[in-house]
């Protein structure tokens, strides 16, 4: 098992890869959120000038604002500087492209896009259908220090449908999902066999699977209603309420809530109600904070059931070790944790000691 940390990605903090680097930890991923956050591959890029073991990587790119031969230049280049240690993830983009009130890409425009991103990784010619038209492109002057795709870029592709995980497994050197449980992680890894079997590719075993997750070591004393506990994950599980409140306002179709976060699911549209915004300010101001810090008037809404439903990887040591003892041996690879700025050092900190290095 891989340990990885995901960063909120700042060009003021990029120094997070150098911390990361030096307590241990496999690999840093940088998400890209145009709104939100700083750009994906400026970040990467002095982050990986100032490291040198660790594994530098988006997590997770975005299929849509940027065409995939952009895509591929980009993190070309982030891999010129760190050779060897660079990976790509690659997804449709929901929160990207909702906090601009767009919908992501749908299933079959996203297996082009990863099609085309592939071959171009690979350094091979293809073809690419851009504004109507379709030509045959390739990387040129390579071997020039512009861009480096002689050293391989593992391509992951962020997959939790199955549409996506076939994806995966047609075009993937891996797997990036949110977190799933033991008996949904089987699934998709039967549908990642099952798109490699479509084309005729046999899977590397194992194949890299990773989960992305808000993850908190409970020190003694504490419960999912402590104050530290919810400074430290809050901001990361509140980003569940924003995605139901996306799917809730784009399709009028209420989510698949769990019952136990019925109530304070209620709560929250009630409370998105009482803003009083137009929809398009009302889109930005429910994902202010997303994911970087907890908007304190999303604070009550931090319950122990939606701590519960959020994250799996949030208890007492032993509790967690044997949670991924179950993980892996269900065919997980790698585990990339989220945490809110302010608190990110203490929580990779403690998780290093109390779980990776007793692990």
């Amino acid at each position: 098992m891989k340990f990885g940390v995901l960063a909120n990605t700042s060009i003021s903090d990029w120094e997070i890869a150098i911390f990361a680097e030096q307590l241990g930890y496999d690999s840093v991923w940088f998400g890209d959120s145009q709104m939100i956050w700083s750009d994906v591959y400026a970040t990467m890029a002095l982050a990986a000038h100032h490291t040198s073991r660790i594994r530098i990587g988006s997590g997770v790119s975005i299929a849509g604002p940027r065409i995939a031969p952009v895509t591929a230049s980009a993190i070309g280049t982030i891999n010129q500087i760190a050779p060897g240690r660079t990976h790509l993830a690659i997804g449709v983009g929901h929160t990207a492209v909702r906090t601009m009130g767009f919908d992501p890409l749908k299933a079959a425009a996203f297996r082009d896009y990863v099609r085309v991103l592939r071959a171009l990784l690979d350094g091979e010619a293809v073809e690419l259908t851009w504004q109507g038209e379709t030509h045959e492109i390739a990387h040129m002057h390579r071997g020039e220090g512009f861009y480096d795709f002689e050293h391989k870029i593992p391509l992951y592709v962020a997959a939790n449908g199955p549409l996506a995980c076939k994806t995966a497994g047609a075009y993937g050197d891996g797997r990036v999902a949110s977190a799933e449980g033991p008996t949904t992680l089987a699934r998709s890894t039967a549908k990642v066999a099952e798109g490699a079997a479509e084309i005729g590719r046999a899977l590397p075993t194992p194949f890299p699977q990773a989960f992305l997750t808000a993850a908190l070591v409970l020190r003694s004393g504490e419960t999912l209603a402590s104050e530290r506990v919810i400074d430290a994950v809050g901001a990361e599980v509140t980003a569940t309420l924003h995605n139901w409140w996306e799917d809730w306002e784009l399709t009028g179709d209420e989510p698949h809530v769990p019952d136990a976060c019925r109530d304070v699911w209620e709560q929250y549209k009630a409370y998105a109600k009482s803003l009083g915004l137009p929809r398009e300010a009302l889109r930005r101001e429910i994902h202010r904070g997303h994911c970087t810090w907890l908007n304190p008037a999303e604070r009550r809404f931090v319950t122990p059931e939606l701590l519960r439903h959020g994250s799996r990887m949030i208890g007492p040591p032993e509790e967690l070790i044997t949670y991924l003892e179950r993980l892996e041996a269900g065919g997980l690879t790698e585990l990339i944790m989220l945490a809110p700025t302010a608190a990110s050092r203490e929580v990779y900190a403690d998780f290093k000691r109390e779980v990776i290095d007793r692990y």
